[in-house]
């Protein structure tokens, strides 16, 4: 097995915008998917998260509302999804310039490692902001934010159009 130490130096390819939205979107999706679900089945509220993401938005009083009504649940998946769109963006960013698409493995374990940054700044440097996620933290969510970065890391390698790297004026001319 042959290790190359220069495979995945820093070049100038751009991302593939279109494909990162997509699966920053995907992963939101699962990431929402894997927290409600796992939440429900250890007896917790699943609607706890949410109420918790609108808060950002509508203050801390949303936290101590009795229930949780559809305005309240709006709010929370448009800032989770523009979130997740934002972070598979933010992940493309990272992925393409240093080739970590380059194979399954490699954008698996940029992915993970993404999702694992992602949780530290969430629940450990948003709390200064955001109080309340600090209760959040363990691992239910450390384990949805992994999942997260895979999810986005690997369904952006099998989204994005390689060639929209190299040069966007190639493809329309």
């Amino acid at each position: 097995m042959e290790l190359h130490m220069h495979s995945h130096h820093f070049t100038r390819r751009m991302p593939d915008w279109r494909a990162a939205a997509i699966a920053g979107f995907s992963a939101g999706v699962v990431f929402l998917v894997i927290e409600m679900v796992a939440l429900w089945m250890m007896g917790e509220n699943p609607l706890g998260p949410p109420r918790m993401i609108a808060a950002i938005v509508m203050g801390p009083d949303v936290l101590s509302q009795a229930g949780t009504g559809a305005g309240v649940m709006l709010a929370a998946l448009i800032i989770h999804f523009v979130l997740s769109i934002v972070f598979g963006l933010i992940l493309a960013v990272i992925m393409a310039p240093f080739s970590f698409d380059s194979s399954v493995g490699m954008a698996s374990l940029a992915g993970a490692v993404f999702g694992v940054a992602v949780y530290l700044i969430n629940f450990y440097g948003m709390t200064r902001v955001f109080p309340w996620f600090a209760e959040a933290r363990g691992g239910v969510s450390f384990l949805a934010h992994v999942v997260f970065g895979l999810v986005a890391a690997d369904a952006y390698l099998k989204l994005e159009r390689k060639e929209a790297g190299a040069s966007e004026a190639d493809l329309t001319g």
